[in-house]
């Protein structure tokens, strides 16, 4: 029989109606909540009940609580896997920040609900059914961290929240999902080829995201810099640009030591320096700054903080894969 150790952390798919018609996100425990599913009866399934929190409350700190819950489990070499349940939110930057933390070859799974237990329509019992068979597949071992939902399984590198309340809520632009749940049948039909863990050694610094617009300036990279960021990722737009008044205060935080990441907003492509002008990725990367592919504003802080954390020297080729 395969072991399971469901890990569960809050949000939506473990919330209650409260008195006003809302919903309190988290408010039910682990167990409450794996005795309202109809589990896999051939399944040994073990829970963990972690946090009771909503999405929003998750942060670094919570996250290696996480991780350090995982790999207590895995210790139990006749555990198969780990499925772990948490709000849909910020679920991708667990899920990734888990991935480029984590080595072991078997399943880490996450995933949610965009509906409440109660609702009708609830997606509670379906995502957190295939998230457990998927825990217990063969296929799944050595792929990294992997969420499911709605019958899919993506990467936890690209993986995206992509709709505030449909039942579909993730994608993965450009890249589409590794394979599918379909009566009760995990299938795979693609793999990364390429993975990663970094030995987190001190504690996390504070990475900023600031978001690139028209009219945008030095303010927010300023403000950064004033209260102790170690680290920014910058999310330009196309092929990696900012405006021209944004230049100064970046030049000036690499002067001090701090590390620039620039992505973009698109939804696909890769930063890239095609243009020579101020503010242009050919421009700022001549200044210091990293260019990051194709990750996403969310992705690179998770990446771009743990290695900090790690005291690995970063390059663009950290931003390769």
């Amino acid at each position: 029989m395969e072991k399971i150790s469901l890990i569960t952390t809050g949000g939506t798919i473990a919330s209650k109606e409260t008195a006003n018609g809302m919903l309190a996100s988290g408010a039910l425990t682990g167990h409450e909540l794996a005795s309202l599913c109809e589990l896999p009866s051939d399944i040994e399934v073990k829970v963990v009940d972690l946090f009771q929190i909503s999405s929003m409350s998750m942060s670094f700190e919570k996250m290696q609580q996480l991780k350090s819950a995982i790999q207590k489990e895995l210790e139990d070499p006749e555990v198969t896997g780990i499925v772990v349940t948490h709000g849909t939110d910020t679920l991708e930057e667990t899920a990734y920040f888990l991935d480029v933390t984590s080595n072991d070859q078997r399943p880490i799974v996450l995933t949610g609900s965009q509906r409440s237990p109660q609702e009708v329509g609830t997606d509670v019992y379906s995502n957190l059914r295939n998230s457990i068979l998927c825990a217990a597949s063969d296929l799944i071992r050595d792929v990294g961290v992997v969420v499911v939902f709605n019958e899919r399984i993506y990467s936890a590198k690209y993986v995206k929240k992509v709709h505030a309340s449909n039942l579909q809520g993730f994608e993965s632009f450009g890249y589409g999902y590794l394979g599918i749940i379909d009566n009760d049948v995990v299938s795979i039909y693609q793999k990364p080829l390429h993975r990663e863990c970094y030995d987190i050694q001190n504690r996390i610094p504070r990475v900023d995201i600031i978001k690139c617009h028209t009219g945008a300036d030095g303010l927010f990279i300023d403000a950064a810099v004033a209260n102790g960021a170690k680290g920014i990722v910058l999310e330009g737009v196309g092929r990696g640009q900012v405006t021209p008044v944004m230049v100064t205060s970046i030049q000036a935080a690499i002067d001090k030591g701090i590390t620039i990441i620039m992505t973009t907003s698109a939804e696909e492509g890769k930063v890239y320096p095609a243009y020579d002008y101020e503010g242009s990725a050919f421009d700022l990367k001549q200044r210091g700054v990293i260019l990051g592919a194709d990750y996403d504003s969310k992705k690179a802080r998770i990446k771009l903080a743990v290695m900090l954390a790690s005291e690995n020297p970063i390059d663009e080729t950290f931003f390769k894969y």
